[in-house]
C-alpha cells in the first residue's frame, strides 16, 4: 500500500506539473495568476514550472527541404532554427550569440549526423551563408528581400525611381525569373544616368554617388536574383519562397517571453524548447 501510494503521489505530481506548465506556456499565465488560480504560493508554482519537462517529438531521419533562420530576444541571446516545413517540425534549435556563418554550418552538420539529407534550403540572404549550401538549391526568402528594399528606400520612397523599384519588388511572388529580370533590366536602363549622378564635397573635393541607397537597393536585387526563383525551378521539391513558417513561431515566442520577462536563461531556453519542439 505504501509503495502504491508513492506511485499515486508521483503520478499526481507529474500531472499537476504538466497542467501548470501548459497554462504557463500556452495560456500565457503568469506566476502570480497561477498562484491565485491554484491557491498556492508563488514559490510552489515556480518549483512546478522548474520541474516540468519540455516536450520532445522525435522525427524519422529522411530527405528534407529546410528553412533556416535566426531570431534574437536580446542583443546577445538568439536562436538558430532549421525547420522542415513539409514535416511541420523544427529539427534543429541552437542558442547563438550572433548570426554567424559557423552557426549555420554546425546546424547542417548536426542534421546530417542525425541522418537527414537536406535537399534544398530557404535562407534570409545573409552574406556567406549561401556558400555553405552551394551543393543544393538555395531559395532567398521573398519577405526578407522586400525588407531589404524597404530598409534602403523606406516605406514611402520620394524619388520616382525608388517608387518604381519598390513596386517592382512587390511583384516578386507574381513573376518568374525571366519576366522579373526583363523588368529589372528595363528599370536599370531607364534610370542608369540617374544612378550615376555624383555629388562633390566642396570642402574636400571628394565625390560620392548622389543616390547611394537607391543604388544599394538595386544591387541587392541584382545579386540575389539567381536565388529568388529557385522554388520555381524545382517544383518536385515544393520549396517555400519565404521563411514565414518560422517567422510565426518566432513572433509567438517573443510575445511569450515578454509575458514571462524576468525568467532565468535556463527557463527561457526550456520555453523555447517546448514551443519550437512541438
Amino acid at each position: 500500500m505504501v509503495c502504491h501510494r508513492q506511485f499515486q503521489n508521483h503520478d499526481q505530481k507529474e500531472r499537476i506539473e504538466k497542467v501548470i506548465w501548459k497554462e504557463y506556456v500556452y495560456q500565457r499565465q503568469t506566476i502570480h495568476q497561477l498562484s491565485e488560480k491554484h491557491n498556492r504560493s508563488k514559490d510552489w508554482i515556480r518549483e512546478r514550472i522548474n520541474n516540468a519537462t519540455a516536450r520532445k517529438h522525435p522525427c524519422t531521419p529522411q530527405p528534407i527541404v529546410g528553412i533556416a533562420d535566426v531570431t534574437f530576444f536580446t542583443r546577445s541571446f538568439g536562436i538558430l532554427v532549421i525547420r522542415a516545413p513539409h514535416l511541420k517540425k523544427n529539427l534543429y534549435i541552437q542558442e547563438v550569440q550572433s548570426e554567424s556563418i559557423d552557426a549555420y554550418r554546425q546546424g547542417r552538420i548536426a542534421l546530417e549526423k542525425k541522418g537527414y539529407t537536406v535537399q534544398a534550403i530557404v535562407l534570409d540572404g545573409r552574406p556567406g551563408v549561401r556558400q555553405l549550401f552551394a551543393d543544393i538549391p538555395v531559395q532567398m526568402c521573398h519577405f526578407h528581400q522586400k525588407q531589404i528594399i524597404t530598409r534602403y528606400l523606406t516605406n514611402n520612397p520620394k524619388l520616382e525611381a525608388g517608387i518604381e523599384l519598390k513596386k517592382l519588388t512587390a511583384t516578386l511572388c507574381e513573376k518568374n525569373e525571366s519576366d522579373f529580370t526583363t523588368i529589372l533590366d528595363v528599370w536599370y536602363v531607364t534610370w542608369s544616368s540617374f544612378l550615376k549622378e555624383r555629388t562633390t564635397d566642396s570642402a574636400t573635393g571628394r565625390w560620392h554617388y548622389t543616390h547611394k541607397r537607391l543604388r544599394s537597393a538595386y544591387r541587392s536585387l541584382r545579386l540575389n536574383l539567381p536565388f529568388l526563383f529557385t522554388y520555381q525551378k524545382y517544383p518536385e521539391l515544393n520549396i517555400p519562397n519565404t521563411t514565414n513558417a518560422l517567422d510565426g513561431c518566432f513572433a509567438y515566442l517573443k510575445e511569450l517571453l515578454r509575458v514571462h520577462r524576468g525568467s532565468t536563461r535556463s527557463l527561457k531556453n526550456k520555453i523555447i524548447e517546448e514551443v519550437l519542439g512541438r
